[in-house]
């Protein structure tokens, strides 16, 4: 025998105050997104999920195991994706809906704060937090790596040499004043 809609509706009251309770003990005095947190996580295990299924439809599995090289390339091409896709300027117009500008960070970064309620909020943060996007970056390395290896390798080498290349603007511009800082002080 079904439930009636009385019981349902009394069933769905108390677990949204249970919910709002453990929200509530978890927040303190800071308001926290938790449920915007859990939309995010489900469509991350969504995507992985249909990532999944997109390769059994393929006749793709997973690799055994990965060479030191490809964890190299893999590491050096996510923390370049997780920082232009989180701080870099020209990519600003993509993070704008759920931040706001707080400053320049330097080498064409920036600084932002989020802003906005639930999903909105916990998209921000997602977007702002380098941290936070390199889980999503490298899931999305790992599925394109299984999906399309040669363009995701090909993407992943790019990435790589930007970040290469970064490294040596940084460093070049740090010599330049390696005479002002060899100088003693009067």
């Amino acid at each position: 025998m079904a439930p009636d809609t009385a019981t349902i509706s009394r069933l769905h009251e108390q677990v949204h105050d249970r919910l709002h309770a453990v929200q509530s003990a978890y927040e303190g005095d800071q308001e926290r997104p938790l449920g915007g947190f859990l939309t995010l996580m489900s469509v991350y295990a969504g995507a992985v999920g249909g990532a999944g299924l997109l390769a059994r439809a393929r006749g793709r599995s997973l690799p055994d195991r990965f060479t030191a090289g490809d964890l190299a390339l893999l590491t050096l091409a996510t923390h370049k994706a997780s920082r232009l896709i989180s701080k870099d300027a020209v990519t600003a117009p993509f993070r704008a809906p759920f931040t706001r500008f707080a400053g320049s960070a330097g080498e064409g970064e920036n600084m932002e704060e989020v802003r906005g309620q639930g999903i909105r909020h916990s998209i921000g943060e997602l977007l702002t937090c380098p941290f936070c996007t390199s889980v999503w970056v490298a899931t999305g390395f790992v599925a394109g790596g299984v999906l399309a290896p040669r363009l995701t390798r090909s993407a992943a080498a790019m990435l790589t040499a930007v970040l290469g290349s970064d490294v040596l603007h940084l460093l070049y511009d740090s010599a330049k004043h390696l005479p002002e800082r060899a100088q003693p002080e009067d």
